[in-house]
């Protein structure tokens, strides 16, 4: 059965590329050209993906939408699509529920294979994604020491301190807390321990508290029966139950009601719970571990969160570093996401110019290693033969890092000194172009006006330079 995906993009000449290019790879498409028009259709039909521009020029913006989508239908997969300058917003979709985020210019083949790589990810994706077992028995297993197929372990000192803390906490029973940054990969870590623990081989599941509702997270967590209120039309196992044996991972735990932290915190006591509408009360033989990028104590102490139910979670915690505070560790990332890319795309490349890894050893990385590996994945897809170079780099990486490094910009004359003058133009056009683009927060109509050419030459021009690269 074929996908369905809904792109919301007040752009009518994207939504037209993006639809006849996902429909000739096998996928179902519908479009909206404003916020309103796509929740109405959305929640009219039946879509497995919402691709939605974060800037619609609308009184609502992309993350109104998401918080909409997931609403209705927590299982969506939702991507927003925003610009580099927006780094900031792209992280903030992404605590708010975002499956991911794509960066502007839009790279067809890169969309799909995002797509692609998170349906792949979520299995059928027909019925329940929250529910889904993110973790298996193989997962934990690695060669070596440092590496395996779900995360790397680094050699910065701030890295060695994390995982040290691990190898202890591990073989315990302790429910975890883990705090850390956006993208800093908390839920690698949380597998990482249940693969450590003695609960290697059941169930591992996740669950994002940021996407749910309050009358959705009851029956996402404890599940329902039949007839339990309007909807329940099949009894539903919960999140505890999927996990029984196992262990639970609540992701932006600081998101959960009150009412849904006192039922909380009545299971964990007790260990036993009930599907919401049944009598049946079941044992529970469960480890948890919680994550946010909240600090927890002072959630409740300005009443936000429980401080009982803080005291549960809290009988170990561990900081995650930020990936700026991890310098040492930027090449192995480099090159274990460049092995990872290659396989998904099935392409050769050599590596990384010195240059490149420089410009990437310098930048602050807001995104942490989720933003890493997205800039990865695009130099990857840029690259046709031969190394990484700095002009498959996103423009705010590069302009990031310009007044540090040798490669001061994308029209710097090559260092053998021959001089392509037609080459050198474009790549001056091409920068002025994503200049007025960042200025005007890329929407193409007002772009296009303050360059004086119509919206159809922008996206060639755009288009060009790229498939010139």
């Amino acid at each position: 059965m074929k996908k369905s995906i809904l792109v919301i993009d007040d752009d009518v000449d994207m939504c037209i590329l993006l639809s006849r290019f996902l429909t000739k790879h096998g996928y179902t498409v519908d479009t909206a050209h404003a916020a309103t028009k796509g929740i109405e259709k959305f929640k009219e039909g039946k879509y497995d993906v919402v691709l939605c521009d974060f800037r619609l020029g609308d009184k609502k913006d992309g993350k109104d939408i998401l918080l909409e989508v997931k609403q209705h239908n927590p299982q969506t997969i939702v991507f927003i699509i925003t610009g580099y300058s927006d780094i900031k917003t792209a992280v903030d979709v992404i605590k708010a529920g975002a499956h991911d985020y794509i960066t502007k210019p839009l790279i067809p083949d890169e969309v799909l294979n995002v797509l692609n790589a998170a349906l792949n990810s979520t299995g059928d994706n027909t019925g329940n994604l929250a529910n889904k077992q993110t973790a298996n028995t193989e997962q934990g297993k690695a060669k070596s020491p440092s590496v395996n197929n779900e995360f790397l372990v680094g050699k910065a000192p701030a890295t060695k301190a994390l995982y040290n803390q691990i190898e202890i906490v591990a073989p315990t029973n302790y429910s975890v807390i883990l705090y850390g940054e956006s993208g800093t990969g908390k839920e690698v870590v949380a597998k990482t321990i249940h693969e450590k623990s003695n609960r290697k081989g059941k169930a591992f599941i996740a669950m994002d508290c940021g996407t749910l509702s309050k009358e959705l997270s009851g029956s996402e967590l404890f599940g329902h029966v039949k007839g339990a209120f309007t909807g329940a039309i099949n009894d539903k196992e919960g999140h505890f139950e999927l996990a029984n044996g196992g262990t639970l991972f609540l992701d932006e735990v600081a998101n959960l009601s009150s009412e849904i932290q006192a039922s909380l915190l009545r299971v964990i006591q007790e260990r036993k719970f009930k599907r919401i509408g049944g009598t049946k009360e079941m044992d529970l033989d469960i480890r948890i571990i919680v994550a946010t990028n909240e600090n927890l104590q002072e959630a409740y102490r300005t009443g936000k969160f429980r401080e009982d139910l803080y005291h549960r979670f809290n009988e170990f915690s561990i900081n995650l570093p930020s990936l700026k505070n991890r310098k040492e560790d930027i090449p192995l990332f480099a090159n274990f996401f460049l092995q990872k890319t290659k396989a998904e795309l099935n392409k050769e490349v050599e590596g990384f110019d010195d240059e490149v890894m420089k410009i990437f050893i310098k930048y602050p990385w807001p995104g942490n290693l989720r933003e890493f590996r997205n800039v990865i994945r695009r130099c990857v897809l840029l690259t046709n033969e031969g190394k990484i170079l700095p002009e498959t780099l996103p423009a705010e990486i590069i302009n990031g890092n310009s007044h540090e490094s040798t490669y001061t910009s994308s029209t710097a004359a090559p260092a053998n000194n021959s001089l392509d003058l037609k080459d050198t133009a474009s790549k001056a056009e091409y920068e002025a172009i994503m200049n007025v683009l960042k200025e005007v927060n890329f929407n193409k109509t007002k772009a296009a006006d303050l360059l004086k050419i119509d919206r159809k030459t922008l996206y060639n021009k755009i288009k060009n330079y790229e498939s010139s690269q």
